[in-house]
């Protein structure tokens, strides 16, 4: 991906194009309302505008719109322009373009894809306009013009990020409108030959047929490109068909298993050196001295870079890179409060206790319920979480004659190239990014911190170099999950039936403090103070509370935790989903009513969730939950994807046992039922991995946690059976990346109290028990 060449652009009228251009906003002024402001936006985005594709083609190809290229000999290039970091998106996305197209899935390959507006998310730019705009312009984003124009804004400003389970629910169709565009251009191509209708020509299998005459693809690719397209552009009568629904082969795993893959730490240029560096502790730390003449001693060593807030050494391979820095043992000074658990658990209190919070949710009437009566009191607490990816923070540059070059897997593109250019201070148009593929991220490579550090590096050596953090560095400079304190309270009548809730979250407002670090290029620290006290929408993801209760209130208590906090698998939902169904779990056994009955008795209006917890009942032998029997249950349901999870558990000596998980999905129709499951499956695991740890307190301004040994994650043989059921639906598709972690935690727990009695009330499991 390249800032350049630059997109064309196709203004009417062009004489007023070529008089007047508006300046490029930036993500700061998207939205701002009042008076002249909000009317220069609106007719900002209403000019009417069009962008072509800029897709790089071999000698051999031709281009069929902005996703794909064909070649002579027939091969088929899908361009994808999300990150693929194992959820399958290099095939699921070409599979979508493929089948609606009519292709052989043999003759099908996939290549990232440039920048465009064309590619931008705008699923996504909706979903978070309201953490983009100004503290208090929330309301916007509940009218449709709003969230059309936060679309139409992000398009302009190349919003092209994966994140939130929204690569299908944003993509699909626009790959079905490619792959159909691209049937149609080859059928007029055939038909123009056999002098017969276009309409008349089927295609299949990579075949255009018409009776007993068929042309291969490569065959009609030169006239293909010279035909125009109708309006409407026809689409197959179902999305469904001979791809589609089917678990074709994954494009990604072939080079993956003979490690002919590229990531970002494959990456071998002429010349080329290696990197490592030291961070001081977040906030405003500086370097305040090292020992250079301790590393002189490493063989190999190349160079020493100072930075005001790292230090990094450069050597001919990474272990004398890594090993000169310990030598040189830097120091660091920071000036404030440093990072320590025991203040972020009392500013969360204190946060809970300060005021009303922020309401996002309101239903009924809550106040003269609980007036009467509060029946049920909890308070819950998760613990910062990491992302802990397999691999590390890693990029490798080149700098010449002004131009940087970066490999490097980015889940936000646009934004890492900027952080680049701004780092070294050319223009973004110089510098050129190579998307890797990324050995996992969970949300973490929504951090483009390494990109300005490469940047500056590769800058003052003017020769390849290649930065990789350490598994500690990784593990102490991140955007973490964000902790959360949460007060549950009920109101239920004589028959335990729920009449009042409300729930009250303590946390900060990570949504928008990521937003400030990706589009307003605000450092982590900058982006913490510029957030502190502003309410985040997003922090209550998951506790929209699906149940049928007639007073229900859900507010945020903004809270300042003195860490980064961002993007993590489900996001606020793995710590919600916890304390409302545990909560739920609560009342259900202060009822006397099994938890199953109780929640599908609340469940009107949600029959898919009802369906996925009769499902997992049936699958799982639900015994009730009765008393020692060890089995738990809990659901949840986020963007558009529902599932339901039954545990079995218990506390042993050891620790700790699972002895199965089991879990109904329902994520509408299913593109690519393998890679559906995986994602499910392996959500599971993440979700059991976030109740055994996964997490890290703060001592000093540094987490306690620097190895993967130090997170308590489950190993191989504490990995329970685990069954996943999916059921056929024919609603449109939801994203199933992250659907399978929220409710593994509260069923464990849930299990547990089943169990042994002990109600568990803190992520991880085993920090507190009550």
């Amino acid at each position: 991906m390249t800032a350049e060449p630059e997109i064309p652009e196709q203004d009417q009228p062009a004489e007023k194009a070529r008089a007047f251009s508006l300046p490029k906003l930036n993500r700061r002024q998207i939205l701002i309302g009042g008076g002249g402001a909000a009317g220069l936006v609106l007719a900002w985005a209403l000019w009417p505008r069009s962008y072509a594709p800029n897709l790089t083609a071999a000698d051999n190809e031709e281009i069929f719109g902005a996703y794909l290229k064909i070649s002579r000999e027939g091969l088929l290039t899908v361009a994808v322009p999300q990150c693929e970091m194992g959820q399958g998106v290099y095939t699921v996305l070409p599979q979508i373009l493929a089948g609606e197209l009519g292709a052989d899935w043999r003759t099908v390959a996939v290549e990232p894809a440039p920048v465009n507006p064309l590619y931008s998310n705008t699923v996504l730019a909706e979903q978070w306009a309201e953490t983009i705009l100004p503290a208090g312009a929330d309301k916007m984003t509940e009218s449709e013009t709003a969230r059309w124009l936060a679309a139409n804004v992000a398009m302009r400003n190349e919003f092209i990020v994966t994140a939130d389970s929204t690569t299908i629910p944003a993509y699909e169709q626009s790959f079905r409108d490619a792959g159909a565009a691209a049937r149609v251009l080859l059928c007029k191509a055939a038909a123009a030959r056999w002098d017969i209708a276009w309409e008349a020509c089927s295609v299949e299998n990579g075949l255009v047929r018409h009776e007993d005459k068929s042309l291969r693809f490569g065959e009609l690719v030169d006239d293909a490109a010279k035909q125009s397209l109708p309006d409407p552009v026809p689409l197959r009568p179902s999305p469904e068909n001979n791809l589609v629904g089917q678990d074709v082969p994954r494009l990604d795993l072939p080079s993956k298993l003979d490690g002919s893959a590229n990531f970002a730490g494959d990456i071998r240029l002429p010349d080329m050196v290696y990197a490592s560096l030291r961070q001081g502790p977040v906030g405003d730390t500086s370097l305040k001295s090292f020992n250079r003449e301790a590393a002189s001693k490493v063989i190999g060593l190349v160079e020493v870079i100072e930075n005001d807030g790292w230090l990094a050494a450069v050597a001919t391979n990474w272990w004398a890179a890594n090993r000169a820095l310990d030598l040189m043992a830097p120091v660091f000074e920071t000036r404030g409060l440093l990072p320590d658990s025991g203040k972020m658990n009392v500013a969360l209190e204190d946060a809970l206790d300060a005021g009303p919070g922020v309401r996002f949710l309101s239903r009924g009437d809550t106040a003269p319920v609980f007036e009467e009566d509060i029946s049920k009191r909890a308070l819950y607490e998760a613990d910062i979480a990491v992302h802990a990816p397999i691999e590390t923070q890693t990029a490798t540059a080149d700098y010449k004659d002004g131009r940087l070059q970066i490999w490097l897997a980015t889940q936000a593109p646009v934004a890492a190239i900027a952080t680049a250019a701004r780092a070294i201070g050319i223009s973004e148009k110089r510098v050129t990014l190579y998307p890797m593929l990324s050995g996992g991220s969970f949300g973490r490579n929504l951090d483009c911190t390494i990109a300005a550090q490469i940047a500056v590096i590769a800058e003052q050596l003017e020769r390849p170099v290649q930065l990789t953090w350490s598994r500690a560095e990784d593990m102490m400079h991140s955007h973490y999950r964000a902790p959360a304190h949460a007060r549950l309270d009920a109101a239920t009548d004589e028959a335990g039936r729920i009449q009042a809730l409300q729930v009250k979250v303590a946390a900060p407002a990570a949504a928008r403090e990521q937003s400030k670090r990706l589009f307003s290029g605000a450092t982590m620290t900058e982006a913490m103070q510029d957030t502190l006290g502003e309410p985040d929408s997003r922090a209550l993801d998951g506790a929209e509370i699906p149940y049928n209760i007639p007073n229900v209130t859900v507010d945020h208590h903004p809270a300042y935790v003195g860490v980064p906090t961002g993007n993590w698998r489900s996001n606020a939902s793995s710590y919600n989903a916890f304390f409302v169904e545990s909560f739920i779990d609560e009342l259900a056994s202060r009822a006397g009513v099994e938890p199953l009955s109780y929640r599908m008795q609340m469940l009107t209006g949600q029959p898919r969730l009802a369906r996925c917890l009769t499902g997992v009942a049936a699958m799982a032998g639900w015994d009730g939950g009765l008393d020692g029997s060890g089995q738990g249950i809990a659901c949840h349901m986020m963007h558009g994807a529902h599932i339901a999870v039954i545990a079995s558990a218990t506390r042993g000596e050891g620790g700790l046992s699972v002895r199965r998980i089991s879990a109904t999905v329902d994520i509408g129709r299913i593109i690519h039922p393998d890679i559906a499951r995986q994602q499910i499956e392996g959500g599971i695991v993440f979700g059991l991995a976030m109740a055994m740890g996964a997490s890290t307190r703060f001592e000093d301004g540094l987490p306690v946690a620097k190895r993967l040994r130090d997170l308590s994650l489950p190993r191989l043989a504490e990995v329970p059976d685990v069954q996943v059921e999916f059921i056929k639906s024919e609603e449109e598709p939801a994203g199933v990346e992250e659907i399978g972690v929220p409710a593994v935690a509260p069923a464990i727990a849930n299990a547990l109290f089943s169990a042994t009695g002990v109600r568990f009330r803190q992520l991880p499991l085993f920090s507190e028990a009550s």
